[in-house]
């Protein structure tokens, strides 16, 4: 009994986490609670709200105040929206909701990186309060929070753009607002993707809120599958190759040879795939567990053939949602707009301040200016850059999501050329239209590598590690050394082979496993299930692992 007591208090040092046994008897108890009362729709939210609130509970503690915030916030500005006449009204209704939320997401993800950034920029030396925590502190009369430092909520970016999401549908008409503030609450705050996404848009989840739920049996084996692929994903080809090797060189690039540098980077892509789309398989396997459908995240991201085919199979719910509510709204391939220009000016001139000197910065703003001026001139020019500066902002603004620091901005960035350039190189590719193995093998090899070293910004604890990674790969490759690397991590190189291998394997053949696991008896699915527990017990990390886009 004091084990369960545990389970449900809040512990900051150990949160629910899908990997973790605790995370499993929560599932457990309030499965079978769900089960006795899931046909009674008003009371089934109601009771997956309060889980649902338990769990980010479990996981962030009073920050639950600020999912309430977003909850209520945006339940009323969603009712108001639709019941305005106006459409004036209806838009500056929408831009509260957009401002607030982003004003929140902002404070709690961007404080320290606007800080810095201005500091930098005015040669100032202003340091970030956390002005929240000090008048929760006076309101209370006891100094409770931590006033000197702004601790990221977990999951704020991703039920932040759920909840604007919201606003914007009912704008848009696709969807009409719920009439109970505690289906909205459910739909905000459902637990299995949460903190980690997918995420999913009020017109993809609000329909299913009041549907029957009737689960059939290959939709209980199809949840199955996904709960223990995704678990297989974290803990074998993510948890286990982390710990045993890319941590070690990470940590210390300059301590191993450049090519251990570019293994680690190579096994740095598998473990960042297995953490973002196993959490994601296991969110997707326990809602369908309780009747609801989430959107797929990722469809074999390392199968594309090129940058922009990447972004349509990885991460495809912020994709899309980025697509939809942001490159499309501000001019598409169409045309550029105000907001295009000077988002690009002001994040040229930043992006060139971060990496050089303010002679740098001015020069590359005034470059990018004198392009501006050229296309007013020139139809031919402006198509060209239209169709191009609205993909960058919105590969840059996909950085910045990820995380608060220029290392990020950088990332985005690159990903946003690798897009522009294949637009262009596909025109004279000669073998673009090839069906051959040879022409299809080398456009994903050369993808692959691409995504991987870009990747360097995305793990890099700082511009300083990231040159000495480089650094050790320009300078000291010490390929006679090759094969002892190989040797002496042959265990997690086999590992990285595996979960290769297993992801590239045909459609077809993934298909043909998951409905064999699907049709099986209950017994065999359940030797398979006692199989994989085993397995991902034996390959546990003795330190905690957390999903990596729990920072986001």
């Amino acid at each position: 009994m004091n084990r369960i007591i545990d389970i449900f208090s809040f512990s900051e040092e150990y949160p629910l986490i899908f990997t973790q046994a605790d995370f499993w008897i929560f599932f457990a108890v309030i499965y079978f609670l769900y089960a006795l009362l899931y046909r009674k729709k008003s009371l089934r939210s109601a009771y997956l709200f309060g889980i649902s609130l338990l769990f980010y509970y479990k996981t962030s503690g009073f920050f639950i105040g600020i999912l309430l915030f977003s909850t209520i916030n945006d339940y009323f500005l969603g009712k108001a929206i639709y019941h305005s006449k106006s459409i004036t009204k209806q838009k500056l209704l929408v831009a509260i909701s957009v401002i607030i939320n982003l004003s929140t997401l902002c404070y709690f993800k961007y404080a320290y990186f606007f800080t810095d950034s201005y500091n930098y920029l005015f040669q100032t030396d202003h340091e970030v309060i956390n002005y929240l925590a000090q008048w929760a502190n006076t309101w209370s009369q006891v100094d409770y929070f931590t006033v000197d430092k702004i601790i990221l909520p977990v999951g704020i970016s991703f039920y932040t753009f759920q909840t604007i999401s919201y606003s914007i549908d009912i704008y848009r008409k696709e969807i009409k607002p719920l009439n109970s503030i505690i289906d909205f609450g459910f739909f905000v705050s459902f637990f299995p993707q949460l903190v980690a996404g997918p995420i999913v848009r009020a017109s993809e989840f609000v329909p299913q809120i009041r549907k029957e739920i009737s689960i059939t049996r290959e939709e209980f084996g199809k949840a199955g599958f996904m709960i223990l692929k995704g678990l297989i994903k974290k803990m074998l080809f993510a948890d286990y190759i982390a710990a045993n090797f890319m941590d070690r060189v990470f940590d210390v690039p300059e301590m191993f040879s450049g090519f251990t540098n570019i293994m680690a980077m190579f096994g740095y892509s598998l473990q960042i795939y297995g953490d973002f789309s196993g959490y994601t398989d296991v969110a997707i396997g326990i809602a369908l567990l309780m009747g609801y459908k989430l959107p797929v995240n990722f469809n074999s991201p390392y199968k594309a053939i090129h940058c922009g085919d990447f972004w349509k199979r990885w991460h495809i719910s912020l994709s899309s949602w980025l697509r939809d509510y942001l490159y499309i709204p501000i001019g598409g391939n169409r045309s550029g707009s105000i907001f295009s220009y000077t988002f690009i000016l002001f994040f040229t001139f930043l992006g060139a301040l971060a990496i050089g000197d303010y002679g740098v910065a001015v020069l590359a703003t005034a470059v990018v200016a004198v392009l501006l001026i050229f296309t007013l001139f020139s139809k031919r020019l402006a198509w060209h850059f239209n169709r191009n500066v609205n993909i960058m902002i919105t590969m840059l603004v996909g950085g910045l999501w990820h995380g608060a620091s220029w290392k990020f901005v950088i990332w985005g960035g690159l990903n946003g050329i690798g897009i522009v350039v294949y637009k262009y190189w596909r025109k004279i590719s000669p073998y673009e239209n090839s069906n051959l193995w040879i022409a299809t093998f080398w456009k994903v090899g050369l993808t692959f590598v691409f995504i991987t070293f870009t990747r360097i910004y995305f793990r890099g604890n700082s511009m300083d590690h990231i040159n000495r990674f480089y650094q050790q790969i320009a300078t000291n490759m010490d390929m006679q050394n090759a094969l002892a690397v190989l040797y002496e991590y042959r265990l997690v190189f086999i590992v990285m082979a595996i979960g290769y291998l297993t992801h590239w394997l045909p459609y077809k053949t993934k298909d043909w496993i998951e409905a064999m696991f699907i049709k099986s008896h209950i017994m065999i699915k359940g030797v398979i299930a006692m199989i994989v527990a085993i397995i991902c017990y034996q390959t546990y990390a003795a330190d905690f692992q957390p999903f990596i886009y729990f920072q986001f």
